[in-house]
């Protein structure tokens, strides 16, 4: 009976449907085989029941079998029973649908519970099964692919082989025809062309199947690689990264990190693509394998080539090929320019390396540097010119820009630009800065604490050179009290300037002396004269004043004494004999100019007076404040007279200036020749101004304000208009007087006398203002000021001249100390009567005897003081307005 017959329609979407072929086979149930049951039964544990509610003891599909008359001895319905068994109703019979229908409603709340335990776990089955399926059929796709192409492969070449083995016979054949003189010699040359050419065909058969299989994997590929990445991925396969992305990360590194990866690919990319188009031109033409190579590279080469091509698929190879050429030459055209565009840009911006030795090295930018060049470039013209290297952190084109607005000849000197940090060891080394002669080390324009702060950092950078230092180190400080700290950490390869009390110390003596700051910018510079130190074996064994005279183009100032340690001493004593090793320090043009003479006989003379001239009361102004003021107010109580007066006027509150001097290291309880006398105002308003006894100041000091010292041309404004602001009051107090009476040490100049007409420019005093910017010199000539002080330009000389000999800096330190020698400008009726001729060498030995040495002087009549002078013997009439520059002991 059909199953279909008895099924009820309630039930039938229940019930599983067998093939036709299962419904149609009824054998009789005798013949049936009584086969065991498959799948083992668990009973269950229920109450006692009566009898008639119990369900029947065969299984449901026991039934089935026993109405049905099916066999259930095939194999695969026992797959099925099982599957009903867990996922479908049991199948039954009209007969046993009462028993069923119990059992259901026995087991309704077991198999609700078990709906709800399997209904989570048959989605993730689902999912799993999808998964696999998916797996499943590209792995099979795969493999189909691959066993198609392998056999494909291996078929060719099985008939290639076989091709090969009738080629040998034949010709095996024809040789033995050919000896029997049976086969003409043209049938048998015919007989192999065509066997050649059968074998030859398989070949290039092969040839094509390959280039096209290997220019169609890549596309594979990377088309399925994200299938591939899904295959080797697990349940969290989100999380992880695909092998696309993994392929692009790998490529970015090789092209990043590897310096010659770009031309690499592009050489493999070229090589590829001749083979490829090889291939497949030996594939389609009859050409040989290495003259297809030849052409696919003809075609790569010149794109134009592929015109004589005939056929259609050696068209069709050839125009392939003609392209992928072009794209390679456009790849090759770009990393071409872009190469040179980096190179270039690399010169541009200084990142290639110096290759000089015996060159100076310069750290830094500031407004000194112009300075410094044009020092430098003076130094190096007797050389023929020399190299001067600048690295900043700064763009190298602004550089060159500012260096070529400077308005001075470089006088064969090349200055080079880079652009790097002084605290980096590879931008040092990009500058050779283990074979630079010096280096110099500028302070930044800006906080002197900073500034110091990262000139300490950049000598640790210097020491850290694995490769040593050749030359010496010269660093610009701008505070005093961390120069101790920078020469701790550089060593005996550290020189110091500090700026800011070279300045100081400097305007002090200005102050006091008029016209000494013109004499300070002859020696410091290399456009006059400046000191040298040498050694002559000929003066050994001389008397120091006798040496003094030995040198008709240079003038002897002090001796490097070798049993001192190599100690410099300014001015020695007439008796002192100079030592095997001692080298003479002196005054000359350059280092090749002089050279000692045979000793000539100069009359020594007798002096027309004593010079002792008692110390008198001064009365100085200090406008404006500045960082390092309490070592300028030390230095004035210790070269003042007693009761003297320093008035400080300022825009510090008077309750905070004692605060900063103490901070400093100053007590003005312990102060012995001065009195300190405050005044707080702001130096550029005119009431304020007023309220000082302006004409009753010997000297005034205008100071380059530390609230303004970062920006040089505020600070140059600030100072010209105090400048000008005090000159006006003075010379509305105090109308001008052709006479004068002077005070003191003062009275020892002559009436209408050069120091004396700059000491009554101004009606009564001598004005020196402090200027960062030397274009202000050009405005400071319009003024009636007497003296003035290029603080960046004397700087820049120092660093120049400390730069080219580290000794000078001992010589400049003792000029500009409390104790030692210094300059003095001294009148010449120290030395002569009116209208007395003598020679420079005369006046030299007359000054020996006040323990003096004269380096110049300066006519009545002239602008400028002469200093080294030329032809020492000749004599000339002198006149007691004249003045002399001296070396002399402090007083």
């Amino acid at each position: 009976m059909s199953l279909d017959s008895e099924s009820s329609p309630s039930s039938s979407r229940d019930w599983f449907f067998p093939s036709p072929s299962f419904i149609h086979s009824t054998p009789h149930p005798s013949q049936s085989p009584n086969y065991p049951r498959k799948f083992t039964t668990i009973t269950r544990r229920t109450h006692p029941s009566p009898d008639w509610k119990k369900p029947p003891k065969t299984s449901a599909f026991r039934t089935v079998s026993s109405s049905s008359s099916v066999s259930y001895g095939d194999p695969k319905y026992g797959r099925l029973r099982r599957r009903v068994e867990f996922t479908r109703r049991n199948e039954t019979t009209p007969k046993n649908e009462e028993h069923d229908a119990v059992s259901e409603q026995k087991q309704g709340t077991s198999s609700a519970m078990s709906a709800e335990k399997t209904a989570s776990g048959e989605i993730s089955v689902r999912l799993a099964g999808q998964r696999v399926k998916i797996r499943w059929q590209m792995a099979f796709s795969i493999a189909i692919l691959i066993t198609a192409f392998g056999s494909l492969v291996h078929k060719n070449f099985s008939l290639h082989n076989r091709v090969i083995d009738l080629q040998d016979q034949i010709s095996i054949l024809n040789i033995r025809l050919q000896a029997c003189n049976l086969l003409d010699l043209q049938d048998t040359l015919s007989i192999l062309q065509e066997s050649d050419h059968l074998s030859s065909k398989g070949l290039k058969n092969l040839a094509l199947i390959v280039s096209i299989a290997l220019l169609s994997m890549p596309i594979f590929v990377l088309k399925y690689i994200d299938y591939f990445s899904k295959f080797r991925s697990s349940d969290n396969s989100s999380e992880k990264v695909s092998i696309n992305k993994q392929l692009e990360y790998r490529v970015d590194i090789f092209l990043s990190v590897h310096p010659y990866a770009k031309p690499l690919a592009l050489l493999v990319a070229t090589l590829m693509l001749i083979c490829l188009g090889g291939l497949a031109l030996f594939g389609v033409t009859d050409d040989s394998l290495a003259d297809c190579l030849w052409l696919s590279w003809t075609y790569i080469a010149d794109s134009g080539n592929h015109a004589n091509s005939e056929g259609m698929g050696p068209r069709f190879v050839s125009v392939s090929i003609s392209f992928g050429g072009m794209l390679i030459f456009a790849m090759v055209l770009g990393l071409v320019s872009d190469a040179i565009s980096e190179k270039l840009d690399s010169l541009r911006k200084g990142r290639s390396k110096v290759v000089e030795q015996n060159h100076t090295l310069i750290l830094g930018w500031s407004d000194k540097l112009g300075s410094l060049l044009n020092q430098l470039a003076i130094a190096n013209e007797s050389l023929g010119g020399g190299i001067v290297v600048v690295m900043a952190e700064r763009d190298k084109e602004e550089m060159e820009l500012d260096i070529a607005k400077m308005e001075f000849d470089f006088r064969g000197t090349f200055v080079i630009c880079r652009s790097g940090s002084p605290l980096i060891l590879a931008d040092l080394k990009k500058v050779s800065v283990s074979k630079a002669r010096a280096i110099v080390v500028l302070a930044e324009d800006g906080n002197a604490d900073q500034s110091d702060a990262r000139a300490l950092r950049t000598v640790l950078s210097l020491t850290g050179v694995k490769e040593g230092l050749r030359g010496h180190i010269v660093v610009e400080l701008s505070d005093l009290d961390n120069e101790v700290l920078v020469k701790l950490v550089g060593g005996e390869l550290v020189e110091t300037v500090v700026a800011h009390d070279v300045i100081g110390r400097l305007m002090i003596q200005c102050a006091r002396q008029p016209g000494l700051a013109q004499i300070w910018e002859d020696i410091l510079g290399f456009e006059n004269c400046e000191f040298y130190i040498k050694r002559w074996p000929q003066l050994d064994g001389m008397l120091f004043e006798d040496v003094l005279i030995s040198f008709p183009d240079a003038i002897p100032c002090g001796i490097k004494v070798v049993s001192r340690g190599g100690k410099i001493i300014l001015n020695p004593d007439d008796s002192y004999v100079l030592q095997e090793g001692d080298e003479v320090l002196v005054i000359a043009e350059d280092d090749d100019t002089y050279a000692p003479g045979p000793l000539t006989m100069v009359w020594r003379g007798n002096l027309p007076r004593d010079f002792f001239v008692p110390k008198s009361m001064e009365k100085i102004l200090l406008c404006g404040w500045r960082r390092d003021i309490e070592d300028m107010i030390l230095v004035l109580d210790a070269s003042l007279a007693p009761g003297s007066e320093l008035w400080m006027f300022n825009d510090v509150p008077e309750s905070e200036r004692e605060k900063k001097l103490i901070d400093g290291g100053l007590d003005t309880s312990r102060l012995v020749n001065i009195t300190l006398v405050n005044r707080e105002g702001n130096a550029v308003i005119r009431r304020h101004l007023e309220s000082l006894p302006l004409e009753s100041f010997d000297s005034i000091l205008i100071l380059a304000d530390e609230s303004v010292e970062d920006s040089a041309i505020q600070a140059d404004s600030r100072s010209l208009a105090t400048l000008l602001l005090i000159r006006d009051i003075q010379a509305k107090r105090l109308p001008y007087r052709e006479a004068m009476v002077t005070r003191g040490h003062r009275g020892s100049f002559s009436q209408g006398s050069w120091i004396g007409e700059m000491q009554q420019a101004s009606d009564r005093s001598v004005i020196i203002s402090e200027i960062l910017d030397p274009r202000t010199k050009n405005l400071l000539s319009m003024s009636k000021i007497s003296d003035y002080v290029l603080s960046n330009e004397l700087v820049s000389m120092a660093l120049a001249m400390v730069a080219e000999d580290r000794q000078i800096n001992d010589v400049l330190e003792e000029l500009f100390a409390e104790e030692g020698n210094e300059l003095h400008i001294r009148p010449a009726d120290l030395y002569l009567h009116e209208g007395e001729e003598l020679s420079f060498y005369e006046i030299l030995l007359r000054a020996r005897q006040r323990r003096e040495i004269v380096i110049g002087y300066r006519f009545a009549n002239a602008e400028r003081a002469v200093i080294n002078p030329p032809a020492k013997n000749e004599r000339r009439r002198w006149s007691v307005k004249d003045v002399f520059v001296v070396i002399t002991e402090k007083e």
